[in-house]
């Protein structure tokens, strides 16, 4: 079995694999080489067992939580313990090394990582980085007016449990390649397993990878990953530094709670007697040897109730009696203008490499900004955004001689006690700052207090500098009352693009060569941008997965005069049956849709068909329906935009999708997954996936006109019968998550327009059949008409019979084949035997490209085209010549 097919096995049985990234060893976890957890460890029995090195990593802590009330501290993380910036960056980029390793280069440009709000925001963005192909996302629990989320999810035994998923480009999280999904600890699985299981729904994918620090599910819950991966039909990795897990005794809960209960009530006495709030104790540290710091000869009575804190010599205001706040120094960084200040909406490798240009002056700033004596300083960030300050840690300790800490302020309310044997020396508790959407609360940081830094460097979203930063009682009130120095850094808040309004439709004679009143293109204009490359280059490209077949347009075929006079022919001898199909399928969706559908086109096959069936309702029934065309795209989906012009103008419930014909129903298998993620990431109901087609050979619709293939001769060319107007175009740097897909209008191709021609020729043939139609509607409309999907059975077969083995190279039906003959590479044609003039023009195809065509007996088609398998621009057709224009 080749390897690649081994691969598609493997996802495909929903295969699971845990890796361990080399990291280095954890910092030791405590003072004078005692275990930051064995105070916990010794009062509830609570064990540590794992790697060696374990306890390096990770330390032990209560806290108030009703659902666990151990904490397990990171010493490497960067959030409740304050670590060498360079250790906490490089235990998250060689995650993300060993990420790229496992997915090799070409894996690692299609994924996505998503780091876990608020804790590991800034290892998502460490694992991206050592990833370095890839944009990363982060939750949030920050939500922006206005920005409908593209997920969420629940952490069930978090203290504050929503997470929302809000990037500003729609599309980040809608691709195919593999997700990787970040968290500072594995413990449960319940926090992933919750999260893939909300995206997965929305936006499947067939690779999922799971970072984190450390992995301490229990015997329980190690399988579950596993079981989860099968149940949904993907491969599920797992990458950690290390693994272990935590052994409760019976009862530890309540015994934990039970403990800390005794230490709330015993400071809420003694802060009571200050004549202050109950809280928990800011413990002492003991001030490091020539540190500058002087402990206070008498207790402090916090506005918390905090009693004991080590405070630091006074060089500057502090609060006073009459309610004065410290002055903190404002450092001006500098920040690049629109650079997201972290991956809160998206961010980007381009973004990456802007912040890596900028980061040296920055730091030089803050440099240049700290006292000439500040020796040992800490980078103080904030909840959230904890990535921005990590980069700039890094980066003064790389180009200074300082001796630098980085930690961030949390919500989450922990325990402190002032013992070595113990992860949470000393607590800082102060009041929310940046008007939080849960509401004002008490908000903390962490082993900052009394530990001898010279200065404090606070940096902050320009959200969270606010009167409360600055008031007394505040962070930098906090913060002055135990440092020499605190200093203030504001990276902008990044504010996500806002939707801008979409505009009118695009209408002929500026856009198309149809009336006005025929049509509105929900498109835009790309008739200036050169978009067209050789068949052969597009087809190689589009095979061998370089591009996707909407991101180039193939040079529009120029009929010869014998090709044109079999167009007129085919039209002259085709144009009543046309017109009875057309009256058959706007009376069924007069009498079973709505009574005045919208109707919406699938650009450019099905805006001829929008257009006759709207000219059919005028003529039988005086109505004047609106028409729109419309860009759907194969493994791309509907444009989301235009859905949303559309609900915002119309109600979805009269819109009727309307295509030329089918083929195999791939077309309408797209429109129905893309409409059910609409609905889900916009919330907006209503669209129906079901489409109206002129002729339905693949029976894979319930609304047609007819189920024969037969000629239909706006199959016979490309712009020059559908208004002059090119395929739709799907390309990142042409097209913004707030912009229509794109279009070319081939002003230069009129003279050869045939468009309006077409549309008079059917239509004047209505009067003839109007009686035939409506009887053969009513028919319709009282028969079983439920799609039994025989087209798509026959592609199958057909693509396993010839050795192709991909059914988007089979296309079936004279439309198809002929799109095949005039856009892409065609291998051969299969021919019903017998099929008569409907071919006509296919023969003259054929042989203008040296393409065989084989009679095939009972072909459930009229004709078939073959794309050639595996194309690269050295295949040979069956004369063994490049096929060629």
């Amino acid at each position: 079995m080749a390897k690649a097919e081994k691969a598609e096995k493997a996802v495909n049985q929903g295969e699971h694999r845990e890796v361990r990234a080399e990291v280095p060893a954890g910092p030791a976890g405590g003072a004078d080489g005692v275990w930051s957890g064995d105070w916990v460890a010794e009062r509830l029995g609570v064990e540590l067992v794992g790697d060696e090195g374990l306890t390096g990593l990770l330390g032990l802590a209560l806290r108030r939580n009703p659902k666990r009330a151990h904490l397990l501290v990171s010493n490497v993380l960067g959030k409740h313990v304050p670590q060498s910036p360079s250790v906490v960056y490089g235990y998250g980029w060689e995650l993300g090394r060993r990420v790229r390793e496992l997915l090799g280069d070409d894996e690692a440009r299609r994924a996505v990582v998503l780091g876990y709000a608020e804790t590991a925001t800034g290892l998502g963005h460490c694992v991206a980085d050592g990833l370095g192909l890839a944009p990363c996302l982060h939750s949030t629990r920050r939500p922006v007016a206005g920005l409908d989320p593209a997920g969420g999810f629940e952490e069930s035994h978090s203290h504050a449990t929503s997470h929302l998923l809000l990037p500003e480009d729609p599309t980040l999280l809608a691709g195919d390649g593999p997700l990787v999904l970040v968290d500072d600890e594995f413990s449960t699985g319940n926090t992933v397993l919750n999260t893939v299981r909300d995206l997965h729904g929305r936006y499947p994918r067939r690779r999922y990878v799971v970072v984190a620090l450390v992995d301490m599910r229990s015997a329980a819950d190690a399988g579950r990953l596993a079981e989860f991966a099968e149940e949904i039909g993907a491969r599920v990795d797992l990458v950690t530094a290390a693994s272990g897990t935590v052994q409760l005794p019976e009862g530890v809960l309540e015994k934990g709670q039970e403990l800390v209960a005794r230490y709330e009530a015993e400071s809420a006495g003694e802060g009571s007697s200050a004549g202050a709030a109950p809280s928990w104790p800011v413990a002492q540290f003991p001030a490091p040897p020539n540190s500058g710091v002087a402990l206070a000869a008498d207790q402090e009575a916090d506005p918390l109730g905090a009693r004991g804190t080590a405070r630091t010599a006074p060089t500057g205001p502090h609060p006073d009696d009459d309610g004065t706040a410290p002055h903190a120094t404002r450092i001006d960084l500098h920040w690049p203008a629109n650079l997201p200040d972290g991956a809160r909406h998206g961010f980007t490798p381009a973004h990456r490499a802007r912040l890596e240009a900028a980061l040296p002056a920055m730091a030089a700033r803050i440099a240049e900004a700290l006292p000439h004596n500040a020796r040992r300083v800490h980078i103080l960030g904030f909840e959230e955004l904890m990535y921005a300050p990590l980069r700039l840690a890094r980066e003064l300790e790389r180009d200074t001689d300082l001796e630098v800490r980085y930690s961030t302020t949390t919500r989450s309310p922990v325990l402190a006690v002032d013992d070595p044997g113990y992860a949470i020396r000393t607590r800082l508790a102060f009041p929310a700052h940046d008007d939080p959407a849960d509401g004002p609360g008490e908000r903390y940081a962490y082993n900052v207090a009394g530990a001898g830094f010279d200065a404090v460097v606070v940096v902050v979203d320009s959200a969270a500098d606010t009167p409360a930063l600055h008031a007394p009682g505040g962070l930098l009130a906090r913060l002055a009352a135990h440092t020499p120095e605190v200093l203030l850094a504001v990276v902008p808040s990044y504010a996500p693009e806002r939707p801008r309004m979409l505009p009118e439709p695009l209408r002929g004679p500026d856009f198309s060569s149809y009336a006005p009143e025929e049509v509105g293109w929900l498109l835009q204009d790309l008739s200036e941008v050169t978009l067209e490359a050789p068949t052969e280059e597009r087809e190689e490209a589009i095979q061998s997965g370089g591009a996707h077949y909407a991101e180039s347009l193939p040079v529009e075929y120029q009929p010869s005069e014998q090709y044109q006079q079999l167009f007129h022919a085919a039209l002259a001898d085709s144009a009543a049956r046309i017109a009875q199909a057309v009256g058959v399928v706007t009376e069924t969706v007069l009498a079973e849709r709505s009574p005045r559908p919208v109707l919406v086109s699938l650009a450019r096959a099905g805006t001829p068909v929008g257009i006759l069936m709207r000219r059919w309702a005028q003529h039988r029934h005086g109505l004047e329906l609106p028409h729109y065309a419309v860009s759907i795209v194969r493994g791309r989906g509907i444009d989301a935009n235009a859905l949303r012009w559309l609900a915002e103008h119309h109600d979805p419930r009269d819109v009727v999708f309307v295509d030329g014909w089918t083929g195999k129903g791939a077309i309408t298998r797209e429109l129905a997954q893309a409409l059910e993620e609409f609905e889900k990431s916009d919330g907006i109901a209503g669209f129906s996936p079901e489409i109206a087609v002129l002729a339905d050979p693949g029976s894979c619709v319930r609304t047609y006109g007819t189920r024969e293939d037969f000629l239909i001769p706006s199959a016979c060319l490309n712009s020059t019968v559908s208004g002059l107007i090119s395929r739709t175009v799907l390309r990142a740097d042409l097209v913004g998550p707030h912009d229509f897909h794109g279009a070319k209008f081939y002003r230069e191709l009129a003279p050869t327009d045939v468009s309006v021609a077409f549309l008079d020729a059917v239509s004047a043939r209505f009067p003839e059949v109007a009686d035939a139609a409506g009887a053969q509607a009513k028919e319709l409309l009282a028969a079983d008409r439920s799609p039994t999907w025989e087209g798509w059975a026959a592609v199958e077969r057909i693509s396993e019979e010839y050795g192709i083995h991909d059914v988007n190279l089979v296309k079936p039906g004279v439309g198809e084949t002929t799109r095949v003959m005039l856009r892409r590479v065609p291998w051969k044609v299969l021919a019903r035997a017998g099929a008569g003039s409907d071919l006509d023009h296919v023969r003259l195809l054929a042989g203008q490209r040296g393409v065989p065509v084989e009679e095939v007996e009972k072909l459930p088609y009229t004709c078939v085209g073959l794309i050639h398998p595996k194309f690269t621009r050295g295949a040979t057709g069956a004369d063994g010549k490049a096929v060629a224009l």
